[in-house]
């Protein structure tokens, strides 16, 4: 069964275009970005919304992902995440529309699960016997969870002081964690594993999309359900939490992909949100910094350390999407990242991680400065699960009271 319509891969940097074949993750002439480009006729006479208002999960987009079989399709299950109403904290915030993508519900807790399903599914397609990643969080948890589903090895570099906590989630789904030293410049990761790419042929998923143009596919998936979940309209605005730069450029191609398909009749104003202690990409687009001369944020630190990226990878293509679609970028501290985490549980019962709020954080910033009003149709992207961070939530935690079994001690206290 025939599934993508992929005709060629296109690289952002030198206009080169290439065939898909097995191996080719970055241009062959300049080794810059490649990306997946479609035949968007052949698809419109494919699909059409009653089809896709019909199925489930990311693969019933399967015409706008880069999969030629969908026999290699890796699932578990992900996609199909709720669009849900936040009318306390619209009530709240003064807002008349506001709404949440629950990312939180994907099978590891997290939007990679759109990405790593595709990525998988690409290097099983290319019959791959091993994968590689950059990452000690949500990524790579992600990937070795796909990759276990697929049958395939999984080796994941991490940095020197990752987590005992993620080190164990990647351990128990089977991947094989290495430990790098860390430097003054530069991420080690990242160079091992490319390095790993080049001299052993493990096929490159990480989290950003500068080093494998199909995994970052599936985060366009968000894009396509918030508009079916809308009734066919895109909101607004929508508001991203940001790191590298993968998921807001993957969500703004998805909806003007929808746009180009004529499923919408325009694209929402995209806005990435990263934190201040991170925010190279903010602040390029703030300073018109071309995305070639972004130099690497000294020192990145914050409670959100699922949006530390001291170099954004996919800045070019997120910061054109930014400006094309008319929307912005800001940062934002650690303590409003921190007190949206505690609005979105206690008046939305959304249990999100630090990363995960940031959008919510970053809504309260804009609707402060007038960029955004009050009477727009707004959608956050909630990205993470709370129990990605159990530690930071139980400092956000209030103390439980202790009574004697006596019922007179209820007045103490209630």
């Amino acid at each position: 069964m025939r599934a993508g319509a992929s005709l060629k891969l296109k690289c952002l940097r030198c206009g080169h275009e290439h065939p898909p074949k097995k191996g080719l993750y970055v241009c062959e002439k300049c080794s810059g970005k490649i990306e997946v480009v479609y035949d968007y006729d052949r698809i419109s006479g494919k699909i059409d919304k009653r089809k896709l208002e019909r199925g489930t999960g990311i693969w019933k987009y399967s015409a706008l992902l880069p999969l030629s079989d969908l026999k290699n399709v890796t699932s578990l299950g992900e996609g199909s995440t709720p669009l849900l109403e936040a009318k306390n904290i619209a009530a709240a915030l003064g807002l008349k529309h506001l709404y949440l993508k629950d990312e939180t519900r994907n099978p590891t807790s997290s939007f990679k699960d759109r990405m790593m399903s595709v990525g998988v599914s690409k290097a099983a397609e290319f019959r791959a016997k091993a994968v590689v990643t950059a990452s000690s969080g949500n990524a790579a948890i992600s990937l070795a969870a796909y990759s276990a589903k697929a049958g395939i090895k999984c080796y994941a570099f991490v940095p020197a002081h990752a987590p005992e906590s993620k080190i164990a989630q990647l351990s128990m789904h089977g991947a094989k964690v290495v430990k790098v030293a860390g430097k003054e410049k530069g991420d080690p990761t990242y160079e091992m594993m490319l390095e790993s790419w080049k001299k052993f042929g493990w096929h490159p998923i990480p989290s950003a999309g500068a080093f494998n143009p199909y995994h970052w596919e599936g985060a366009k998936t968000i894009s396509y359900e918030v508009c079916g979940q809308l009734g066919w309209k895109a909101p607004d605005w929508v508001i991203v939490p940001t790191g590298a730069g993968t998921l807001l450029s993957g969500c703004a191609k998805g909806y003007f992909e929808f746009e180009r398909l004529g499923f919408v009749k325009e694209v929402p104003r995209m806005v990435a949100i990263q934190a201040k202690g991170s925010a190279p990409l903010v602040n390029a687009f703030k300073k018109n910094i071309p995305p070639e001369k972004i130099k690497t944020w000294p020192n990145p630190k914050t409670v959100a350390g699922g949006l530390i990226d001291p170099y954004p990878w996919d800045a070019d293509t997120a910061i054109s999407s930014i400006r094309t679609s008319g929307g912005t970028a800001e940062a934002v501290g650690d303590e409003g990242i921190l007190e949206a985490e505690k609005m979105l549980a206690r008046r939305e019962g959304i249990f999100a991680e630090p990363s995960g709020a940031a959008g919510l954080a970053g809504l309260k910033r804009l609707l402060e400065d007038g960029v955004i009003d009050r009477s727009d149709v707004v959608v956050v992207e909630v990205t993470g699960g709370g129990l990605k961070d159990v530690k930071t939530a139980i400092g956000l935690a209030e103390k439980p009271r202790s009574i004697e079994p006596k019922p007179d001690q209820l007045k103490k206290f209630f």
